[in-house]
């Protein structure tokens, strides 16, 4: 491909995705192919001499689009948002052409200095603890992939500090031991697989009626297990649960994690952008007391996947985790302590320039435009519920303070799984379902960056029409 024809079929391509996300409404949401349809639509072996890109494109449509389900579709109430934005698209697009290895300083300085700087502007915009700051003496951030990343990171980092660092060489895990609820992110428990600790050394902590940890509980569990001869060492406050969107009691847990020497990882994937509008800067309460914190801008604040910001207190305990050096990896920048190689923070050594997408997306008003639909669809949201409050057929099972609905049918969990499954056939929206305590509920998660009220109520009026 030439450089002209690369200018004609990159403006068609920004065409196409305009034109896509300007229409996507007119898509069912899920796909309805079957498993093996998109491969059969494909030919067997690769072709043996160049195909003009206009038959690639063309291919978007003929092969790709039926096996999309559509995360930026209006209708789309399942799992988490996903959404993205015209600026963020761009900044994915600089990322690609400039093509960086940004694994250290000295690869790409501005590869680094960026995202520094980014996680910066973010901890200032989400109100953040000035602990997680770059240049406070011991914190910073750095630019994962997923909260999952986040997650295990920080699980290394408090293995190698309650060990002193032992544990690199060592590898004596088994007196160790973790604690979550179980409404926790799956990723802990893989985590703790990937770190050498094991599922069983995760102790689940019970939940209130609002599915929050109880402080108390986890406190009496960490005293039993140090009478047993164990290591408590990490623990896990979510700030708005997956299933539930529970809000653990940071503070309280917090209180107790340092007392008695744990590190304190907050899980805010999703909800912890909420606190870009002032009205909701409580998602952060507790935070101070926290030793690593994760968020995600891209499910609620139109910055495209994948870019986690996870934030450390203690960034010696990351880097003695994560630090090897081989020679080749040498620089004077790093060793004199005057740049930054995020090659330490991270589980892999390679580093894409994310910070270009949310550089571009900050810039362009993007995060004043995340308020303004963060405002709309919470608004959506308990408009929900007040709609649900008013049918006598169907009831609430969990709090809602921001954007998730968990929402059931008193008939029951069969007619409730039913009535899901007979609404994401339609394709007219998407929902998916959680189990609280043996109880089904059907998730309605407001989160695309097109969903307005009239949206919501769409879904709505569908699930009452299913409902019979």
């Amino acid at each position: 491909m030439t450089p002209d024809e690369f200018r004609t079929h990159g403006h068609a391509l920004i065409d196409w995705i305009a034109e896509y996300l300007e229409g996507v409404e007119q898509y069912p949401v899920a796909s309805q192919v079957q498993p093996g349809d998109i491969r059969a639509a494909l030919p067997e072996h690769p072709p043996l001499a160049p195909e003009p890109f206009t038959e690639v494109l063309a291919d978007l449509d003929r092969v790709v689009m039926p096996g999309i389900t559509h995360w930026q579709h209006p209708s789309f109430f399942a799992y988490f948002p996903g959404n993205s934005s015209y600026p963020a698209i761009l900044g994915e697009l600089a990322a690609a052409g400039l093509g960086v290895q940004g694994m250290s300083w000295v690869t790409s300085p501005a590869c680094t200095e960026v995202e520094t700087l980014m996680m910066d502007w973010m901890q200032e915009l989400l109100g953040l603890p000035a602990r997680f700051r770059s240049t406070s003496a011991t914190g910073g951030g750095v630019i994962h992939g997923s909260a999952s990343e986040a997650t295990l990171a920080s699980i290394l980092a408090a293995r190698w500090r309650v060990t002193g660092g032992a544990i690199n060489s060592l590898g004596d895990t088994s007196h160790l031991v973790a604690y979550a609820t179980s409404q926790a992110h799956s990723s802990i428990e893989k985590g703790l697989r990937i770190a050498g600790i094991g599922a069983s050394q995760l102790r689940v902590v019970p939940h209130d009626r609002s599915f929050a940890m109880r402080a108390d509980e986890f406190a009496r569990m960490v005293a039993d297990d140090r009478a047993a001869g164990l290591t408590p060492f990490w623990v896990c406050c979510t700030r708005g649960t997956t299933s539930s969107m529970a809000f653990d009691p940071v503070a309280e847990v917090g209180a107790i994690a340092q007392r008695e020497g744990l590190w304190l990882h907050a899980d805010a994937a999703m909800s912890g952008i909420a606190a870009l509008a002032p009205e909701h800067r409580w998602v952060n309460d507790g935070l101070e007391l926290a030793d690593s914190y994760c968020t995600n801008p891209h499910k609620w604040m139109g910055v495209n996947f994948d870019c986690d910001l996870f934030y450390t207190a203690d960034r010696a305990a990351l880097l003695g985790a994560l630090s090897i050096l081989p020679e080749y990896l040498r620089s004077a920048a790093a060793e004199s302590g005057a740049a930054i190689d995020y090659r330490d923070w991270q589980i892999p050594l390679g580093r894409r320039f994310r910070a270009l997408k949310l550089w571009f997306t900050i810039r362009a008003g993007g995060a004043t435009d995340a308020v303004a639909m963060i405002r709309r669809h919470v608004a959506a949201t308990q408009q929900l519920a007040e709609w649900v409050a008013a049918d006598g057929r169907f009831e609430i099972v969990a709090p809602h303070p921001l954007n998730l609905l968990c929402l059931r049918l008193k008939a029951g969990n069969e007619a409730t799984d039913a009535l899901i499954v007979a609404a994401n056939e339609t394709g007219r929206a998407l929902f998916t379902r959680t189990v609280l305590d043996g109880v089904v509920a059907c998730r309605v998660s407001v989160g695309a960056r097109s969903t307005e009220l009239q949206h919501v109520r769409a879904g709505w009026e569908l699930l009452q029409q299913l409902a019979g």
